[in-house]
């Protein structure tokens, strides 16, 4: 998940619970039968056969004329953005004829998306997670189309502007590609803006609190105890409430983000050793490091409330300021950080130094990778391909980028000292109040789900505090680690229904790591976890994981050549 992390490069929070459950919702404003695909297959051209497809012109130019409403479903319960009603939304229809109506599930994801695909009938667009099975279920039944051969029927201008090494990475083995990502970061990438990578990925402490204290160090186990005791002393309560010492991401039944990959990275445990996987879990620096929380839990310095709460209840908390530090990534508190900043810089949270190996080794935190965050999918119920893919098209293309992040000229954004950026007014209310900014302009990637991280850094207004503090934090501590994508098997495979079982087992013994009484106690339900999971086929997961890493490392020397 962090890949999700991943976007973890996001600097754009957003919030709160989507609402519809109606994934099958069409709109009474269509205005276009899908478009037929017999007989102009190796012409190009559309059913009629009366508009020829041009590889250097952008197919949606000569259609935007004709209004068109596709249905969106995004796969992230947490958006709660309807298009329209803002500046950017209401350009993008008014010049590409395209309106969107946006599906999200009010509950639970993988619950939405997999009755969805039981049904057998799909929106017209869907985005999810890259690293979500669901992505697999839809391309192996047929659900979803292959972008590439939309593209040779109906757009060839499709892979003009798409980036050829995505476009490698994403293609399946019977030579299609049915889902184009989101933050991408290819190796090419890295060479050319590698300088300016962040990483989601950090550690932080309310700024007041931490300086009360004497500004400790946090990165060993001595002193990250020591500091969430002196702040809990220092401060018990924030404005009569009790404080939390510690934030996590939310338990899950499949473990805790903050705890696994997260916790592993700042303390630069490797993924392979000599071109062989390693197993970062067994690694006796993160045992130690889980041990240490599992004595922050004995010494009264984890709140029971981060084992249960929710993103919704930590948003809260973090709003009123009540964590001291937190492992957590900072786009998801990015609005909750501006307000307490807005109110008083110095009870903003910033990011330190925090869990190190013994070697006291820089953090290897989570940069931007080839898979990027999410992909965004085409189903085969799509009521007009060619406006679907011309749309798509639109998207990925630097000007549809461009829009999407700046909005229109002379409305959300100028020419200002010979380069195109937001106004005064608009950047003022970007870095005040994100959620009304994305109300009013809904630019600056308000629709981020093609959103091309590397393209806007040539828009893209200088950070500012407290975002900019944590940023700056990351630079030079992030790295690719595109090899260890999708390493993992099929779920109806053999290996992946043990490595689904294995995951869940991890899930019920995290918690009872952190809540054992006794580093002895730690250790019987430790060693009844591995003994669990060897016994349960862990070696040929482990020997599947290499034979795709290994593939992974291939297609990635190839785009090199």
């Amino acid at each position: 998940m962090m890949a999700l992390t991943v976007v973890f490069t996001m600097v754009f929070s957003l919030s709160a619970c989507g609402s519809s459950d109606d994934s099958e919702k069409k709109s009474d404003e269509k205005t276009t039968n899908e478009t037929a695909t017999t007989d102009n297959t190796d012409k190009g051209t559309d059913a009629a056969g009366t508009t020829p497809a041009n590889a250097d012109e952008p197919g949606w130019k000569a259609d935007a004329k004709d209004p068109i409403t596709f249905d969106w479903y995004i796969n992230f319960s947490w958006f709660n953005k309807k298009w329209g009603g803002d500046a950017t939304a209401e350009y993008i229809t008014k010049k590409t004829g395209v309106n969107i109506n946006f599906i999200v599930p009010a509950g639970n994801e993988n619950e939405k998306l997999n009755t969805m695909i039981a049904s057998g009938k799909l929106p017209d667009f869907l985005t999810l997670g890259w690293y979500e099975e669901g992505v697999r279920k839809m391309i192996e039944g047929d659900l979803v189309l292959p972008l590439n051969e939309l593209a040779d029927q109906y757009d060839p201008y499709f892979i003009k502007v798409a980036d050829p090494a995505k476009l490698g990475w994403y293609t399946q083995p019977n030579g299609n590609v049915y889902g184009y990502p989101n933050a991408s970061s290819s190796p090419a990438d890295y060479e050319k803006y590698g300088s300016n990578f962040t990483s989601n990925q950090t550690f932080v402490v309310r700024k007041d609190m931490y300086e009360a204290i004497g500004s400790p160090d946090m990165s060993t186990p001595e002193g990250f105890l020591n500091a969430l005791k002196l702040a809990k002393e220092k401060f018990p309560e924030v404005n009569g409430q009790p404080l939390i010492p510690l934030g996590l991401h939310e338990f899950t039944e499949n473990g805790n983000y903050s705890l696994e990959g997260y916790l592993q990275n700042f303390l630069a445990i490797p993924q392979e050793k000599d071109g062989k996987l390693y197993d970062r879990r067994l690694d006796p620096e993160y045992i130690s490091w889980l041990k240490t929380f599992r004595q922050a839990n004995q010494d009264g310095l984890l709140s029971k409330d981060i084992f249960i709460d929710k993103r919704p209840q930590m948003e809260e908390k973090i709003a009123q300021g009540r964590y001291f530090a937190m492992l957590y990534q900072r786009s998801d508190f990015a609005t909750q950080n501006i307000s307490l900043y807005q109110k008083d810089p110095n009870s903003a949270y910033i990011a330190v130094n925090g869990p190190a190996n013994s070697a006291k080794a820089a953090p290897t935190l989570s940069g931007p990778g080839i898979s990027g965050w999410t992909v965004t999918l085409i189903s085969k119920d799509v009521k007009d391909k060619k406006r679907a893919i011309e749309f798509l098209t639109y998207l990925i293309s630097e000007e549809g980028n461009k829009d999407m992040f700046l909005g229109e000229k002379g409305v959300t954004y100028d020419t200002i000292d010979g380069k195109d950026q937001f106004k005064p007014e608009v950047i003022d209310l970007l870095n005040k109040d994100r959620a009304a900014f994305d109300q009013k302009y809904g630019a600056s990637y308000t629709y981020w789900m093609l959103m091309d991280t590397n393209m806007n850094l040539a828009w893209a207004p200088p950070s500012v505090d407290p975002a900019k503090q944590m940023e700056d934090w990351t630079k030079g501590k992030s790295i690719s680690m595109s090899e260890f994508d999708n390493l993992d098997a099929p779920a109806n495979s053999e290996e992946g229904i043990a490595g689904s079982k294995n995951t869940r087992s991890w899930g019920k013994a995290l918690p009872k790591l952190l809540l054992a009484k006794s580093d002895a106690e730690f250790d019987e339900i430790w060693n009844k976890y591995v003994t669990e999971r060897n016994n349960n086929k862990q070696d040929k997961i482990d020997a599947y994981r290499q034979t795709k890493y290994e593939e992974n490392i291939a297609k990635l020397q190839a785009f090199n050549k």
